[in-house]
């Protein structure tokens, strides 16, 4: 594996294997000492060219457990604030070292063009690019719900995928690529997707994927959903009126606390809310939702270093053999072909 550019590049033999490496950095993450000595001499570069907390602060702990180095770079305060290319910026983060290079960009397609424009020859990571996707994201939403289906059957969730699984995405469609990563690898991995949006949130051409569409979330509701992802209200990429007003959003699609009381009568025990956060309590989410046994928002962060440690070694160890449950280094899966 080169490159995390998409899910839709993903075969289900690859989310599986990432899911699956995830498994075992999980077991390292829950030890008394949380590191290996995997990545030791390697530089991963964090470029972040739009603001982030979560997803930067994760990957920087996951490539920290690894023992590799870490460069942390942002576009304020640099060279691309004066004008710089990409082009110059990363061959000069090549330059000082970098193996891979974990971007989030404003562009859509930003991080696909980086990987095929023969610039470097580190590995991408696409962090975010625009509205277009969010890789480790969806894997890391996949993470949690595959170990609550594992925890419902009893089983280890090894191996399995989330076939059967009902997956309601609430929210602004339009402008999420969280809620395009999470659809692609969703239906690879065997659950149903329904999207339940506003029509002014709803992209152009959605009748083409893999899915179910709704204008009612009431409705979506009513379908017994395994899992709710709640999507945050993108206003800073809003130029237009999507919707009347923050309080006519909320009323027609938001998670009330009427709608949780809904989720918690509609028959599946277990059913969860996710969020990628922040959360817009009052707005997408009420604080009662928010605050629910059932959000898995705080468990979805903690998976995420589990996850983004899985495909930092799956793009740059050069192992085959040992465990990753030894002190040494995990193993990574003999397949070297899989392609992300």
């Amino acid at each position: 594996m080169k490159h995390l550019l998409s899910t839709q590049d993903l075969s289900h033999a690859d989310a599986l294997r990432i899911l699956d490496t995830a498994e075992e950095m999980a077991a390292v993450s829950g030890r008394e000492v949380k590191k290996l000595p995997a990545l030791r001499g390697r530089t991963v570069v964090n470029l972040f060219l739009e603001d982030s907390t979560r997803t930067r602060i994760s990957f920087e702990a996951a490539a920290k457990r690894l023992s590799a180095d870490v460069i942390n770079f942002s576009g304020k305060g640099t060279s691309v604030s004066k004008g710089e290319s990409l082009k110059d910026t990363v061959q000069t983060l090549e330059a000082i070292g970098a193996d891979a290079i974990v971007m989030r960009h404003w562009g859509s397609g930003a991080a696909a063009q980086l990987a095929d424009s023969g610039w470097i020859r580190s590995s991408v990571v696409n962090a975010g690019d625009g509205t277009h996707e969010h890789p480790t994201q969806a894997l890391l939403d996949a993470f949690t719900l595959r170990r609550r289906l594992a925890l419902r059957h009893g089983t280890a969730p090894h191996g399995t995928d989330l076939a059967g699984m009902k997956v309601v995405i609430v929210g602004d469609i339009l402008h999420s690529r969280v809620a395009r990563s999470n659809l692609w690898l969703l239906t690879t991995l065997g659950a149903e997707v329904t999207l339940a949006a506003p029509p002014t949130l709803v992209p152009v051409g959605v009748g083409d994927w893999p899915c179910t569409v709704t204008y009612s979330l009431d409705e979506a509701l009513a379908g017994a959903p395994d899992a709710v992802m709640m999507l945050r209200v993108q206003s800073e990429r809003m130029h237009d009126a999507f919707f009347p007003s923050a309080a006519e959003y909320t009323r027609s699609w938001g998670l009330t606390d009427e709608r949780l009381g809904m989720l918690e009568a509609n028959g599946v025990d277990d059913a969860v809310i996710m969020h990628p956060g922040p959360m817009n309590r009052g707005l997408e989410i009420s604080a009662a939702a928010a605050d629910s046994a059932r959000n898995t928002a705080l468990e979805q962060v903690a998976n995420g270093v589990s996850v983004r440690m899985a495909v930092l070694y799956l793009l740059l160890s050069a192992s085959d053999s040992p465990e990753p449950s030894t002190p040494t280094a995990p193993s990574a899966p003999s397949d070297r072909k899989a392609t992300a």
